[in-house]
């Protein structure tokens, strides 16, 4: 038995390290040897500045939600209709602002050149209510949009006197907070944990 338990260890070290010598294994390499990406440190960083007043949570957040999410839907010609498209990118902003009650919005409805400037500012107002109307359906509370705004001709993303389908939208904007932020509070810290909790939450699926 002991000769049998001395061949049993050998081959046990022997597969370790048959492992640590493979040039693809995870442990085989210097610690601190991978780049950061530059996210390392950020929550930590903008409590810091948060704190100390140099950025305010509505502009970190802001950053957050045009990083993750598409702030900005299209629409047909003349229509304030959401079409597959338009939805599928709203349930998108929906999660995200589910996640962040803190937060408060603007949405801005905006159209190409064509028509009269008096009937784009109408027609960008019937898209952004289009916007704020769906967001609701996904469980956005109402509350939490502050504002729907139409700029109508005004703010093109692309400088066009004609049919321009890039110009024809709405954007989602992070307008605020429930209430204003005071100096150390560490609001930003909160929403952090908050997702580190949620994160790490077990999701249980019926059987």
């Amino acid at each position: 038995m002991a000769f049998d338990r001395r061949f049993f260890l050998m081959g046990a070290a022997s597969l370790g390290l048959t492992a640590c010598s493979d040039p693809n294994h995870q442990f085989n390499r210097e610690a601190g040897i991978g780049i950061d990406g530059g996210s390392f440190g950020n929550a930590t960083m903008h409590n810091t500045m948060l704190q100390s007043g140099q950025i305010s949570l509505a502009e970190v957040m802001t950053h957050r939600f045009h990083a993750e999410v598409p702030s900005m839907v299209n629409f047909a010609f003349d229509s304030a209709r959401l079409d597959q498209e338009a939805r599928s990118i709203l349930r998108m902003q929906a999660h995200w602002m589910r996640q962040f009650p803190e937060l408060r919005y603007t949405i801005y409805g905006h159209t190409d050149a064509v028509g009269s400037a008096a009937y784009n500012v109408g027609l960008g107002q019937r898209r952004a209510n289009a916007v704020m109307s769906y967001l609701v359906t996904q469980k956005v509370p109402r509350s939490s949009i502050i504002a729907v705004v139409s700029r109508g001709e005004t703010q093109p993303l692309i400088a066009s006197s004609g049919y321009e389908p890039a110009n024809r939208r709405t954007v989602t904007e992070i307008s605020g907070l429930v209430r204003r932020q005071t100096l150390m509070d560490g609001q930003y810290a909160r929403i952090i944990h908050r997702e580190y909790v949620a994160s790490a939450t077990e999701q249980h699926r019926p059987e």
